[in-house]
């Protein structure tokens, strides 16, 4: 993807719209997305983490963006993209692109605030974090 960040390790996932996803106009619901967004976002992580990172630190979400561009219907194919953009001090910035097709349906930026686990203060991204986050 062109629009990927440099050196950024994406990740994407499949699948199709459902009776349950729709709202009173017959079209994925707008708070649906946001859920979308949450569960590619903690898939993404799990994948990315391991289980000393996960005892030491968690995220929370301070912050949606979110453009709405085009609707999904019932059973419409759709793909969700993220990759983590910039990562400074305690918040990193991770990107979702909602597609049907290759048409873009939502473009969501979303900003993280990293939290140590033991205090449940937020705490400085360091290279424990970057390391999973950027491919060397």
């Amino acid at each position: 993807m062109d629009h990927l960040s440099k050196g950024s390790v994406s990740y994407e996932h499949s699948f199709r719209v459902e009776a349950k996803h729709l709202d009173a106009l017959n079209h994925v619901n707008n708070v649906v997305y946001l859920q979308w967004v949450n569960d590619i976002s903690e898939k993404h992580w799990e994948l990315l983490s391991n289980k000393d990172l996960n005892s030491k630190y968690f995220w929370v979400c301070l912050r949606h963006e979110i453009d709405y561009l085009n609707q999904a219907i019932i059973g419409d194919e759709i793909r969700v993209f993220t990759w983590v953009g910039e990562s400074v001090g305690v918040k990193s910035i991770r990107n979702v692109i909602i597609y049907k097709g290759d048409l873009i349906l939502t473009n969501i930026k979303s900003t993280w605030c990293l939290i140590d686990s033991k205090t449940l203060r937020p705490t400085r991204i360091k290279e424990d974090i970057l390391e999973v986050l950027v491919k060397k």
